[in-house]
């Protein structure tokens, strides 16, 4: 790679890097970003993490790390769908105020 293509090359955030890959559903679970306010990117934060845990290995070794498959993509999809219900629920008005 010529030093004009690294500088071009997208950044990725830990959450969508797998095994030099993009894992295309790992965008979803980005916090960090400023299109998040801070109180929701801490309700955002735990699940990106679990995520992360689940398809990356850490210097250490992880034993969470799940292999690339349709089953790894359920799981992925519905702790995705948990996330954004915690959102709403964060942000929605309360039960009888809506």
């Amino acid at each position: 790679m010529t030093e004009d293509e690294k500088k071009t090359e997208p950044k990725l955030s830990t959450a969508e890097r797998h095994d030099g890959r993009r894992d295309p559903i790992m965008q979803f679970f980005r916090y960090e970003h400023e299109h998040l306010p801070l109180r929701l990117r801490a309700i955002s934060r735990p699940f990106c993490e679990l995520a992360e845990s689940l398809v990356h290995t850490s210097d250490a070794g992880n034993a969470l790390r799940l292999p690339r498959n349709a089953e790894r993509s359920v799981a992925l999809r519905k702790l995705l769908e948990a996330k954004d219900a915690a959102v709403r629920a964060f942000v929605a008005a309360p039960e009888g105020e809506s």
